[in-house]
């Protein structure tokens, strides 16, 4: 049997990890890793290897935009899909988004019951 996808959670937010962690394991049995700060973010990409990043956009410190850059320009992870998660939802914002490369955008607040289905439908995972 292959090991559970494995889901690195970015956000300050410790209510959204916990809430974000159980949803995934109820729904597809996936393993969870959190991180406070992008800062922690980026060690905990390089050091786990996760199959994708839930991203927070709005973040002190380093926010996800900036975490993101730096996860892209790293040989290390640069090949992991990032998926952010915002409350931002303008149109506007949802473009430069997208030509950033991030692999999807999920809009906060989001459906606990079927985040992992819309995780798995941004990157053609089956659950």
């Amino acid at each position: 049997m292959p090991r559970p996808k494995r889901i690195l959670i970015v956000d300050d937010e410790e209510s959204i990890q916990k809430v974000v962690s159980l949803s995934l394991k109820l729904e597809a049995s996936w393993e969870s890793i959190t991180a406070s700060s992008g800062k922690e973010g980026i060690a905990q990409a390089k050091r786990h290897q996760p199959d994708a990043i839930l991203l927070d956009v709005m973040m002190p410190e380093i926010d996800g935009i900036a975490t993101f850059e730096v996860l892209d320009e790293s040989v290390e992870t640069r090949s992991i899909p990032v998926i952010l998660l915002t409350a931002k939802t303008q149109a506007a914002e949802k473009r430069l988004f997208q030509t950033m490369g991030v692999a999807g955008v999920i809009t906060k607040p989001f459906t606990p019951l079927t985040l992992a289905s819309q995780i798995a439908k941004l990157l053609n995972w089956t659950i």
